[in-house]
């Protein structure tokens, strides 16, 4: 169990690391990134996952609830990926040592993107553009489709992701992050496409908590949107893939 939560803290710490970095670097104004556009965010985000699946791997690289909630609507085991970790029966009880895990690395990778960052959050930047480097938010405000958004999102991710596991190309952690890529650039737009829970409760924790100059508001108000609409959209596309695999 140790090594479970060890794994996925370690790959979704990676995962939020970068992802939120690749943010920073583009909305804060004397970033060298700044202004660098959604195209870079996008590719950011999905070079984020290429590292975060590599780097937990052992743990069949969940690093995310809804993959872990798909898997077990699937109805696959719970597994690692070398001999030292046996098959983890898909329960309520181990799966928790899933989500500790990521959301944990979540929120951990935003804590130490805050701190190669320290220096520009402190000037001058928008109290909106400080939330979104840490988690999502809409375009427009509306909660019953901000919430469907996800859902459809989530469930490209987790149906795809368990095709994959069904094809012989062992493409792995490359076409993971081609796949979240191209989620970004096609889905992306009405909510920022948070596609993973802990990905955003993470770092909307983190930057609840930290010394934020100027941060302004969590948002708390939205924040239940990316959690529920991914944990929605992975249990049917684990469902959806059982009947079409």
């Amino acid at each position: 169990m140790l090594e479970i939560f060890t794994s996925e803290l370690v790959g979704t710490a990676l995962l939020t690391l970068l992802g939120t970095g690749v943010v920073a670097a583009a909305l804060l104004p004397k970033s060298k990134g700044f202004d660098g556009g959604w195209v870079l965010i996008t590719f950011g985000w999905g070079f984020a996952v290429f590292a975060g699946v590599f780097a937990a791997f052992k743990t069949g690289a969940h690093i995310n609830p809804a993959v872990t909630v798909g898997l077990w609507a699937n109805g696959q085991p719970f597994f690692g990926g070398t001999d030292e970790i046996a098959e983890v029966p898909a329960t309520i009880a181990n799966a928790s040592v899933y989500f500790g895990g990521q959301l944990t690395g979540a929120f951990l990778g935003a804590v130490l993107m805050f701190l190669a960052y320290k220096r520009l959050f402190d000037d001058e930047a928008p109290a909106a553009a400080k939330l979104g480097i840490f988690a999502t938010g809409p375009a427009v405000r509306s909660y019953g489709w901000n919430l469907v958004t996800e859902i459809i999102g989530t469930f490209v991710l987790v149906f795809v992701v368990i095709l994959f596991g069904s094809t012989p190309t062992e493409l792995g952690p490359l076409a993971v992050a081609l796949l979240v890529v191209g989620i970004g650039m096609s889905l992306g737009g009405p909510t920022g496409y948070a596609i993973n829970p802990a990905r955003d409760l993470g770092p909307r924790l983190a930057h609840a908590l930290l010394p934020i100059k100027g941060k302004g508001s969590s948002d708390w108000s939205y924040s239940w949107v990316p959690i529920v609409g991914p944990l929605i959209g992975g249990v049917l596309a684990g469902l959806a893939a059982l009947a079409y695999i």
